[in-house]
């Protein structure tokens, strides 16, 4: 049984992770395997981002909000 590890898949307009079982490999490292996956895919920031709406006004709000946080960030670097 081979590994197949898809970028990205698209079913139904939902993107997913796929991990296949290797073969001998256990649960638990599949399972590892997913997650890493899931969290360098940023699933899991894009369903936060689409589990609520935001109108256009507050959306830059926050934008303009995360931007005045990087750039306080990036001062603080800076400095030291």
């Amino acid at each position: 049984m081979s590994c197949r590890l898809s970028n990205q898949d698209w079913v139904g307009g939902e993107r997913f992770a796929e991990v296949r079982l290797q073969e001998g490999e256990s649960i638990e490292n599949a399972l590892r395997r997913f997650k890493r996956k899931v969290q360098t895919e940023d699933i899991i920031k894009e369903v936060k981002r689409h589990s609520f709406y935001l109108k256009p006004g507050a959306k830059r709000r926050v934008k303009e909000a995360l931007a005045r946080k990087r750039a306080r960030k990036k001062t603080r670097r800076e400095q030291d």
